[in-house]
């Protein structure tokens, strides 16, 4: 199987940074996209952002210009550096990632746990 972790979430004030990081790790051949979609209440789980073992970045349009997703493919993890973060920007961060499990070799969806992103104004 495959596992998810994620770590970062908290509480900032508007105008502030976090860093979220997920790292994937078991029965992995390899990973295709990794990335983060959130939820606010009440609201659908939305794309944040995604990238590709080659560095092809994906980016909702909201997020533009102040998140920057970033990856290590040999540590199978997933960085999304947040800044000038605003209210509305508030939900739960999941992290994703599309693996070719190891002995299957089948191609999965995994998801982490989720992280709660709170901003204050």
């Amino acid at each position: 199987q495959v596992q998810l972790v994620e770590y970062g979430g908290g509480l900032v004030q508007a105008g502030g940074s976090l860093r979220l990081s997920c790292a994937a790790s078991g029965s992995i051949f390899s990973i295709n996209a990794m990335g983060w979609y959130r939820q606010a209440p009440g609201k659908q789980r939305e794309l944040v952002a995604l990238i590709t073992s080659g560095g092809s970045t994906n980016y909702a349009d909201s997020v533009k210009g102040r998140f920057t997703i970033s990856r290590d493919n040999a540590k199978n993890t997933v960085y999304l550096q947040m800044n000038s973060l605003r209210p509305e920007d508030t939900a739960v961060y999941y992290c994703y990632a599309g693996v070719e499990v190891l002995a299957s070799r089948y191609y999965n969806e995994y998801w982490g746990q989720g992280t709660q992103v709170t901003v204050s104004s």
